[in-house]
């Protein structure tokens, strides 16, 4: 009788402590099923959320296809007026970003050979073409040059960019005729393409002797924010 008693006490006690261990382990067992039932609502939610989300768009890009003037000839990487464009942009047109593609002695043959490749490589939404400096300092022929700009505007229209087209100006002493005939030829394509124009890169510093370097041909680096913000007024209606 009392080893059957022991038994039946032992049980009892073994039941006992069950009851009361059974409380918390059934609460920890409640808890993760509910936070399983949670994570099973949440995840099919997240994805719907994530699948519904629109996808980040590329950024649009300012293609510039210039000389030594656009490439900053003598300056710092960061001083030439199409670097403070670039920083601007960044800080005033989100989704945009400049591509400079500027050499230094670049000519209008020279920009019309590369113009496929970098519109291919860059696929820009802007093209900012500032060439034909090189080709009247050489004195080579006006209607060489206007058929090399009038292809570099008709392949980036061709490829659905906008395009800005900048002008410079010759020195008198290459004469009335080419002179002349030179500057025509920006306005004259600009408005066959119904392009923007920039007739005077250098408008705003043109007859200010400091705002050139030693060579008297390429301004130095407290003139480029004016040359930014000259070209900025054409430049910035493209970027809406």
């Amino acid at each position: 009788m009392f080893f059957k008693k022991a038994i039946i006490g032992g049980s009892g006690a073994v039941l006992s402590r069950y009851a009361r261990l059974s409380h918390p382990v059934q609460c920890a067992i409640g808890w993760v099923v509910a936070a399983s039932l949670m994570l099973a609502v949440a995840f099919p939610a997240a994805a719907q959320a994530a699948k519904a989300a629109p996808a980040a768009q590329p950024a649009r890009t300012v293609l510039v296809m210039g000389d030594s003037l656009s490439a900053g000839y003598g300056l710092a990487a960061s001083q030439g007026w199409v670097s403070l464009t670039a920083d601007r942009i960044a800080k005033t047109k989100p989704g945009w970003r400049v591509v400079n593609a500027s050499i230094s002695g670049e000519t209008t043959a020279g920009g019309a050979s590369r113009i496929d490749g970098e519109l291919k490589r860059n696929k820009p939404a802007v093209v900012v073409i500032e060439l034909g400096a090189n080709d009247g300092l050489r004195g080579l022929p006006l209607a060489q040059s206007r058929a090399n700009l009038d292809r570099m505007i008709t392949a980036s229209k061709k490829s659905g960019a906008k395009v800005l087209l900048i002008g410079m100006r010759m020195p008198p002493n290459l004469g009335r005729e080419y002179t002349q005939g030179f500057s025509d030829n920006y306005s004259a394509l600009a408005k066959q393409h119904g392009v923007a124009l920039l007739p005077f890169l250098l408008e705003p510093i043109a007859t200010d002797r400091t705002a050139f370097q030693d060579d008297n041909l390429h301004p130095v680096a407290s003139a480029q924010p004016k040359l930014r913000d000259h070209v900025w007024t054409q430049l910035a209606p493209l970027l809406r």
